[in-house]
């Protein structure tokens, strides 16, 4: 699928669900640009504010590619910025926070992902929002909360920066397979907490949106990257207070683990007694089921390295991993191969359900960049046209001049003096 595509265009003639509804974005890298991207492929309009002098962070980012003015595009910004529209303010600048304020009534929401208390020292908290636009939905996406809630207290991490990694590393998924005496490994792909915190700021927007349906009223929505990396790392607490409490390395008392096939890795899950029957069974050793080595699961993990992983293994040694996971699948066994970037951009399932969106580049490579597509599917919506992302500032005089009826002499003075770019 290219930028541009539709997919049931037909649909179309039905709108989509976030059609009508605004968002003014004050945003950078990924945790709230992910989820602005996927609210405006739902149909909302996101006017993103970054700073005339470099903008996103994430455009800095590498790999990168050339915008037409011969800019650096890094990957970051290209995969979380599709459908949007690009203003440049200064923020610290009095005339740009007045500027921003101003645009405020004219959207439902206004989004920020800066470090806590940042916009608020800046005077563009949600207490000065909502003073001029009393009706907004206000979320704000940080490290470890802005303590907006009543009686919340603030975290004694507030001050610090926090990227993906860190919220997950502070989460305890690092420490739930680590193996004895080796270090975590850090960031084993990056997104988890920038993509499920952006997942936890949708959920929000969308809630209050609602709430606001009912009553007429906005609301400040908080969330923290630590407490949505917390939520996702639900087992290591949960498991804890009930006991559970796995020496390093160990995991919870099932098989879950990573095994050769003949072309690669796969990945097998059997947590149930019925499903280690099936899996002695398929592999040709039924006597297990009956053998006392394994009558818990305990007794699974203990002899997973020097008998269960041999003979798995051995099964395995004349198929693909997809060959393998098709037999584990049919005797109702979840599996799964352990495929690379390519394998993943050659999927058929991949391909069937739209989930690689190609963006043209504009440097002269021939390759496009790949952003993955929407994984909501909606029955009665199209999946696209999508819109590249916005050029740094592209579209500044337009939205200015249409929302705050600013024209070409008022535009000029407020560029003469630094304001926008």
């Amino acid at each position: 699928m290219r930028v541009g595509d539709t997919v049931n265009a037909a649909a179309l003639v039905n709108g989509r669900p976030l059609d009508g509804v605004r968002i003014l974005a004050v945003e950078q890298m990924q945790a709230l640009p992910y989820a602005t991207q996927l609210l405006a492929r739902l149909g909302a309009t996101v006017v993103k504010v970054e700073h005339p002098k470099g903008g996103d962070l994430g455009r800095g980012s590498l790999p990168a590619m050339r915008d037409p003015e011969g800019r650096n595009v890094g990957a970051t910004f290209l995969r979380n910025n599709l459908n949007k529209r690009s203003i440049t303010i200064d923020l610290k600048h009095p005339r740009g926070r007045e500027l921003v304020l101003r645009l405020a009534t004219r959207f439902d929401v206004f989004a920020e992902n800066f470090k806590g208390g940042a916009l608020r020292r800046m005077g563009l908290g949600y207490d000065d929002v909502a003073a001029v636009a009393p009706a907004i939905v206000y979320l704000s996406v940080s490290g470890f909360g802005n303590a907006g809630m009543p009686g919340e207290a603030p975290s004694p991490y507030r001050d610090w920066p926090a990227y993906a990694a860190v919220a997950e590393a502070m989460s305890g998924m690092y420490a739930w397979k680590r193996p004895p005496d080796q270090p975590p490994v850090a960031s084993p792909l990056g997104a988890l907490g920038d993509i499920g915190t952006g997942l936890f700021g949708v959920i929000g927007i969308l809630a209050a949106l609602r709430h606001r349906e009912r009553t007429g009223q906005g609301q400040y929505v908080d969330v923290a990257m630590f407490d949505s990396m917390v939520a996702m790392a639900d087992v290591m607490t949960n498991f804890w207070s009930m006991g559970e409490r796995p020496d390093p390395g160990e995991g919870p008392k099932m098989i879950l683990d990573s095994f050769r096939a003949a072309n690669g890795w796969f990945i097998v899950q059997v947590g149930r007694e019925h499903e280690f029957a099936r899996l002695a069974e398929l592999i040709g050793q039924p006597g297990w089921v009956i053998d006392p080595r394994f009558a818990t699961r305990a007794g699974w993990r203990e002899h997973l390295e020097p008998v269960i992983r041999p003979a798995l293994e051995q099964w395995a040694a004349g198929r693909t991993t997809v060959e393998v996971c098709h037999a584990l699948s049919g005797a109702g066994i979840a599996a799964g191969p352990v495929f690379d970037a390519a394998q993943v951009i050659d999927d058929p399932h991949v391909a069937n359900r739209h989930m690689q969106v190609e963006l043209a580049r504009t440097d002269g490579v021939a390759d496009p960049v790949l952003i993955p597509g929407n994984p909501v599917k909606l029955s009665k919506t199209a999946e696209g046209p999508e819109t590249r992302v916005p050029w740094l500032g592209e579209h500044t005089d337009e939205v200015l001049a249409r929302e705050l009826a600013l024209d070409a002499d008022a535009l000029a003075d407020l560029r003469a003096d630094g304001v926008i770019g």
